[in-house]
């Protein structure tokens, strides 16, 4: 254990930092390690609060920890409402609806049940904390989804029910807590009705009116293109702050209520302000679930007994599959998909931080149990958060409804060179898709019996009917520079700079028509043009894919093959990379190397027997 009085020298800025660094960098190793980065997270916070004493939120930040930590899930949420878009929920519509007007009041019935016949707590409590639970935790769907790879449909599903059932959930428990206060305190019940209903309205009405006037000042140019993020956010903390002056929880609501609206709003700058959100999101996120398992106190953990088990279990096994598996009855949902749904129910920040608010209040005014709602909500978020950090990504793979287990390539364009190159890769074990807004262009890739799709991959249409998450790849390579470059730069967003890649522009080297560094692919190709290409496969260049071996090495393929142009190489593991310079390029033992080889160089001389794979 550190030392209290040194631990406490740190002082709230070196604390708040250390919390950003530990929360990031524990993200960070899970990405390098290929592991759950909220269960690296919870470790983290675990270890640098209670087991070392290095923060200490109570002692660091004082008081100001609650509103932290409430402002950020307001953050999350709007990010979340943000990132709905009712134009692009397509066939997920139905099922979505299901999970929050049937999901939720069930879900509520059996959390409460659970809790008063599992955990033993009274219907006081229970009540009270099974409307928390119905919520499943946005800010742990979100990177479990990017880290399993779900298919569309059950992804959309998860993410909204998290997102729309989170300020429902907190609602639900200040619903339960004024009935509650009602029997303890004998205040009228109409009273109590009045006013949930009052601060309930106030903040739909508040959201939508925030919401739609921020998206008209846009829309007219009202607010510079510089100010509209901080406009954004001064607007979301308020019309937070001023929601929960009428009714504690419902700034929740008000923030996704306004998120939905200015995500359905069509506007110029939604992906730029998406994205923002997004990167604060992931730093919010952070520093939450540092903030939140730093706090964990072992005393109250050590309060709980066996119930908690059997607690978590019927959770986990009964409560939750048994309110989808009902709630998505009737729907043209697989049994795949609603089984991966019902047994994927991690919670979050807002369960715990809610949980921790109403146990304390329900211990204030004498419900003497209501102090083992904080402690089993965060046994509840640890447990879920481990179980499906680890179990998602292979269920869903078990079912059949995660990406490809070998990632694959999308190809830009259909034109003679990128349907020999996309022939190629399928020979050397790399999914592919071709795809071109030119029917004519998919005639040739077509023929040859490879997966194509018409129409333009950056179209709302193209992600209801593509798999996006089947490839970690894209090069763009059509005939027009110009879409290549918007294509490019868009997804590569989205996919990782380093895994988008261009075919060279005419004349881009020269100042006058260089472009920005930011905006398009990686070079492909030794900056050769489509042109060049198409030029080289006119003069009877062709496609080949060589396999290395410890025999057979790079060195080995470079001198028999001295005027080969490399332009991309597949590990062992499958793993795809396209190749800037033949010269540059490094493969290990056991890799593939496409290329194209000159007129007569397969003929040259003897091959390498095994080592290569054959002409494409």
């Amino acid at each position: 254990m550190v030392d209290g009085a040194v631990a406490g020298a740190l002082g709230p800025v070196m604390a708040f930092a250390l919390v950003g660094v530990f929360g990031v960098g524990a993200q960070w190793l899970a990405w390098r390690l290929h592991l759950p980065g909220i269960v690296l997270m919870l470790i983290a916070g675990i270890v640098v609060g209670p087991v070392t004493g290095l923060i200490d939120p109570a002692r660091d930040f004082g008081a100001l920890t609650g509103p932290l930590i409430s402002l950020a899930v307001a953050v999350i949420l709007f990010e979340g409402g943000l990132s709905l878009d009712l134009h692009r929920l397509g066939d997920a519509k139905a099922g979505v609806r299901r999970l929050v007007l049937i999901g939720a009041p069930l879900g509520w019935l059996l959390s409460t049940l659970v809790l008063a016949w599992g955990a033993g707590l009274s219907w006081q409590s229970a009540s009270v904390f099974g409307g928390i639970m119905i919520v499943t935790g946005p800010t742990v769907i979100a990177p479990l989804l990017r880290q399993a790879r779900l298919a569309r449909r059950p992804a959309q599903l998860l993410q909204w029910e998290a997102i729309v059932n989170d300020p429902i959930g907190a609602l639900a428990a200040v619903l339960a807590f004024q009935v509650v206060l009602v029997a303890h305190s004998g205040l009228a019940l109409n009273a109590a009705i009045w006013d949930l209903a009052r601060g309930v309205g106030f903040a739909l009405v508040l959201g939508l009116v925030a919401g739609f006037g921020v998206a008209q000042a846009f829309w007219r140019a009202m607010v510079p293109e510089f100010m509209k993020v901080p406009v954004l956010f001064v607007v979301l903390l308020a019309i937070f702050a001023l929601a929960d002056t009428v009714l504690h929880e419902s700034g929740l609501l008000a923030v996704t209520v306004m998120g939905l609206v200015i995500g359905n709003a069509d506007l110029p700058s939604y992906q730029e302000l998406r994205r923002f959100k997004e990167h604060a999101t992931i730093l919010l996120v952070s520093g939450v679930f540092i903030l939140l398992a730093a706090s964990l106190d072992f005393q109250q953990m050590a309060a709980l007994d066996w119930r908690a088990v059997i607690f978590v279990l019927a959770v986990v096994l009964v409560a939750r599959p048994l309110t989808v598996l009902v709630a998505l009855t009737g729907t043209d949902l697989s049994r795949a998909e609603r089984l991966l749904i019902a047994f994927t129910g991690p919670r979050g920040v807002v369960l715990v931080a809610v949980a921790g608010l109403f146990g304390q209040r329900l211990a204030e005014i004498g419900v003497a149990d209501g102090a083992l709602i904080g402690p089993l909500a965060f046994v509840l978020v640890l447990v879920t958060v481990v179980v499906h950090g680890f179990t998602l990504a292979p269920f869903a793979r078990a079912l059949g409804l995660a990406g490809a287990e070998v990632p694959g390539v999308l190809i830009i364009g259909g034109s003679r060179f990128s349907t020999g190159l996309a022939e190629a890769l399928v020979k050397a074990g790399v999914p592919v898709l071709v795809a071109d807004p030119n029917h004519a262009h998919l005639i040739r890739p077509r023929s040859l019996g490879l997966p194509t799709y018409y129409g333009d991959i950056l179209s709302e249409a193209a992600e209801d009917s593509v798999e996006l998450l089947n490839f970690t790849s894209i090069l763009a390579v059509s005939d027009n520079d110009a879409y290549n470059t918007l294509v490019a730069t868009d997804i590569g967003s989205e996919l990782g700079r380093d895994m988008v890649w261009q075919v060279a522009r005419p004349k881009e080297d020269l100042p006058r028509h260089a472009l920005p560094t930011q905006l398009g692919g990686r070079p492909f190709g030794e900056g050769r043009t489509l042109d060049a290409f198409e030029a080289m496969l006119s003069d009877g260049w062709t496609f080949r894919v060589t396999r290395l071996t410890p025999e057979f090495t790079q060195a080995d393929w470079r001198a028999k093959r001295p005027n080969a142009v490399a332009l991309a190489r597949v590990s062992d593991k499958g793993e795809l990379r396209f190749v800037k310079s033949t010269d540059e390029m490094k493969v290990g033992a056991n890799a593939r190397i496409i290329s194209l080889l000159p007129p007569g160089a397969i003929d040259s001389g003897p091959e390498a027997g095994p080592s290569i794979d054959g002409a494409a």
